[in-house]
């Protein structure tokens, strides 16, 4: 076995990448205070070409060294945008025809397992505080919410590793 080299890996280059078709995603981050959490989200969005990341509330923005530290340049590559309330957010991506989907421990959510996305479908992805989770304010106007199996002793994954294993469970199942 053999590493592949970054030429081999053959990467498309950013301006590329910003007109490539995108997956129909939107990652909303509501009130998400690591830096380091919001940086993986850019990376982590790179890679699974989301359409964009709305950072809501006291989520911190771009330019950010903090953020750059894990965000290794996709700060760059990503479309983003800051709403000061994340309510309103998801009202204007509802009014766009998106579903409003979060990503909570709550009575009635589906197992992410067991959800199956369409890729016909736009989502907006909610992931909350890494405290308090997704405002209760949101949990209202939710179109549903999904919920990933856990089977250890801690109430919940860290937001940056949830949302990797949202995405890729749903691009997953929207591109194959």
């Amino acid at each position: 076995m053999q590493k592949l080299t970054m030429d081999q890996l053959n990467r498309t280059d950013l301006e590329t990448f910003k007109n490539q078709e995108k997956t129909r995603i939107t990652i909303v981050l509501d009130n998400v205070r690591s830096m380091h959490n919001v940086g993986s989200t850019f990376r982590t969005a790179d890679g699974f070409a989301i359409e964009q990341i709305y950072l809501c509330g006291i989520t911190a923005t771009p330019p950010h060294r903090e953020i750059e530290k894990t965000a290794l340049g996709a700060t760059q590559s990503v479309l983003w945008s800051h709403h000061s309330d994340t309510l309103s957010a998801l009202i204007e991506l509802k009014e766009q025809g998106y579903t409003i989907i979060a990503v909570e421990q709550a009575a009635g959510s589906i197992m992410l397992n067991e959800f199956a996305p369409l890729s016909s479908e736009k989502y907006a992805l909610v992931f909350g505080n890494e405290v308090h989770g997704v405002s209760e304010e949101v949990m209202h106007i939710l179109d549903t919410c999904i919920e990933i199996p856990q089977f250890g002793t801690k109430h919940s994954f860290n937001v940056s590793v949830t949302i990797g294993m949202v995405l890729w469970d749903f691009v997953v199942k929207m591109k194959y």
